[in-house]
């Protein structure tokens, strides 16, 4: 399905809004595409001619990175549409196998334990060779960049009060309290090795129930935030974190891996000059930049193309 110019913009601006509306109708968002892009990747259409189809999950962060992506290609001069917001990665990585996406903003340890949850996660170098050699043959990944973005079990500040947990407070001391707790995350989140089996067999923890909200998104921040959580699968750069005052517990048992910000692509949609261009873009990010831009993103309501844009130019790649 194809939008409008005005409305394509709205979805970009206010991913959460959109991320409600994907949680009953999935199909019918992610067919959702820009103004001049005609292609819906859920009925495996390809682009046509020479288009390289930028795809994102459905969290902001996810956006504005594909984004980031697809305007330091258009700085080349190759030709870009986006597919803004379709889903989760079980169903992004076969629109990549299938070619319906050409790039993906990639998380490297995440994409590592979704394809071999019982891959280890030593050294950022093994965990990409691991991921470039389980990918499909189709597939690979670019240079990773040194920002970071990892799934977390966070907890609000009441909970946090009330079992003495602080930001030096780890998984394990969650054990006690967690047959009391809720835990909300996105639907995949109970089914992923990174999520509740993995804290279970690794951690020990048994909640006393879970619920289903976004992939750390503002139905996951609220829930958080109003207790109807009490802890929740948030991500580590997301920084309602910080101004809400809640508590990421550690991970010293290393469950949620590696998730260095990297490119999934279809091989042969990219020119070598594409492929240098978003390895360009991985030199430049780090973690600090991209809590930034997040923060533009969803505390001061920015369009996400707009803040892609924006420091693009500010880091010389646009």
């Amino acid at each position: 399905m194809t939008t409008n110019a005005h409305s394509s913009r709205s979805l970009r601006n206010h991913p959460g809004a959109a991320a409600v509306a994907l949680a009953a109708a999935t199909v019918l968002l992610a067919g959702c595409s820009s103004s001049d892009d005609k292609t819906d990747p859920l009925a495996g259409d390809k682009a046509g001619g020479d288009t390289v189809v930028v795809g994102s999950n459905n969290f902001a962060e996810s956006i504005l990175l594909a984004d980031i992506y697809g305007e330091a290609l258009k700085a080349k001069g190759i030709k870009v549409s986006y597919k803004p917001n379709i889903g989760s990665r079980e169903t992004t990585y076969g629109l990549l196998k299938n070619g319906s996406i050409s790039v993906l903003p990639e998380y490297n340890g995440s994409l590592l334990a979704y394809l071999d949850a019982k891959a280890e996660q030593t050294s950022l170098a093994g965990v990409n060779a691991a991921a470039k050699a389980k990918v499909d043959s189709k597939l690979t990944l670019l240079e990773s960049s040194p920002a970071e973005n990892k799934d977390s079990v966070t907890v609000n500040a009441a909970t946090a009060k009330q079992y003495n947990l602080t930001a030096t407070s780890t998984l394990a001391d969650l054990k006690d309290a967690a047959p009391d707790l809720v835990l909300g995350g996105s639907p995949e989140f109970q089914t992923r090795q990174q999520g509740m089996p993995g804290l279970e067999s690794v951690y020990g923890l048994k909640f006393k129930s879970f619920k289903a909200l976004d992939a750390g998104g503002p139905l996951t921040q609220a829930a958080l935030k109003k207790n109807t959580v009490q802890a929740a699968d948030i991500f580590t750069t997301d920084p309602t974190i910080a101004k809400e005052k809640f508590v990421v517990l550690q991970d010293p048992k290393n469950l949620f891996g590696f998730a260095n910000v990297t490119p999934l692509v279809y091989k042969s949609a990219l020119t070598p000059e594409g492929i240098a261009a978003l390895n360009a873009v991985s030199a430049k990010l780090d973690t600090k930049t991209l809590l930034d831009l997040d923060t533009q993103v969803q505390l001061e309501s920015k369009d996400p193309l707009d803040v892609a844009q924006a420091w693009l130019k500010s880091a010389g790649l646009g």
